[in-house]
């Protein structure tokens, strides 16, 4: 098991990867636990859970709404719940989004940790603090600042995703790569039979390596005031793609990789074989590149993104591979 450290201005987050869900009960030890999932999550692994109440939602980014938090404060209020309580989100990305912003506005906060079951909660919506709700579709326009008081990443969970979503959370695997580890993307280049075949040793390596380089972006910037907003790569065109098309998070991501390299090369930053790499392996993970949805649909989603300054926007472009620089850039430039 691997262990990362997330030490917040006034909190502290520990990252375990390779952890079992088996071994929950041991980190909420004298805590009156209250678990929140979804449906999938609950059907396959709800034997595993330990005993304590169960709140479960229908699974898929549409539950992630204000109308599921009011129904979970609900159900905690119904069930006894109080400020020395502790929640405990076992799913993806979506989950966790919502466990933790439950917890965190539940009676001004409790505390709250995760057990991520997905590649893309193990490697981005565990890991952070970013907890936060949909409105009218629009990503996370509510939501909070908090850590996880822990989050175990559960490798063998993995092997029940389908193999679209496991390939969705790869993107954010090269997401991380492009961001600040030349060294870990050649590596995905090289060892693509072990990764989508779920080598476990290959897994656990690049969980850790994308938790670590998080992990020491958010130390340094922890509410998103300068440093952080390049973990946004890939986010601003790819949360308009997920809105307008309905694919999911990591598909979405994938093309908005693809745009952002594109858009690096148009200005100069990153040269064309560096661009045809890149399109490359998202296209051997199983990842799309391109979205067949209308381009003014997509921009005018982006016209209402919370990283908005007036007429621009903070857009994260790639200078090479493994580096990256963030721009403020006009909307008539996008």
């Amino acid at each position: 098991m691997e262990l990362v450290a997330i030490n917040g201005n006034k909190t502290f987050s520990q990252i375990m990867i390779g952890e079992s869900l088996d071994n929950l009960r041991k980190y909420v030890v004298g805590r009156k636990l209250f678990i929140i999932t979804d449906s999938n999550v609950e059907r396959l692994y709800k034997n595993h859970f330990p005993l304590a109440p169960i709140y479960s939602f229908m699974a898929g980014e549409a539950s992630k709404n204000l109308q599921t938090v009011m129904a979970i404060y609900r159900w905690l209020l119904k069930n006894d719940a109080d400020r020395s309580s502790f929640i405990v989100g076992i799913g993806g990305g979506v989950v966790c989004d919502l466990a933790g912003f439950v917890a965190s506005t539940f009676m001004r906060g409790i505390d709250f940790g995760f057990v991520a079951t997905s590649l893309l909660a193990q490697v981005d919506a565990s890991v952070g603090g970013k907890n936060g709700v949909d409105l009218d579709g629009f990503k996370n326009i509510i939501g909070t600042f908090n850590q996880p008081k822990f989050v175990i990443c559960d490798i063998s969970m993995l092997r029940t995703l389908p193999s679209s979503e496991f390939s969705s959370g790869m993107a954010e695997v090269v997401k991380h790569a492009l961001i600040a580890d030349k060294s870990k993307f050649e590596l995905i280049e090289k060892n693509l039979g072990a990764i989508m075949s779920q080598d476990r040793e290959m897994l656990e390596y690049l969980i850790t390596r994308s938790v670590k380089i998080k992990a020491s972006i958010v130390e340094a910037d922890e509410h998103e005031k300068g440093l952080r907003r390049v973990l946004n790569l890939g986010h601003t065109w790819g949360h308009a793609v997920e809105k307008v098309s309905g694919i999911s998070h990591g598909q979405a991501v994938s093309v908005g990789l693809a745009f952002s390299a594109n858009l690096s090369l148009e200005k100069g930053l990153l040269s064309s074989p560096e661009r045809d790499r890149l399109i490359n392996l998202l296209k051997n993970l199983g990842l799309p590149t391109t979205t067949s949805a209308n381009p003014k649909d997509v921009f005018d989603v982006i016209l209402k993104d919370k990283k908005r300054e007036n007429d621009s926007i903070y857009f994260v472009l790639m200078k090479g591979i493994g580096n990256v620089v963030v721009e403020k850039i006009s909307f008539n430039e996008i």
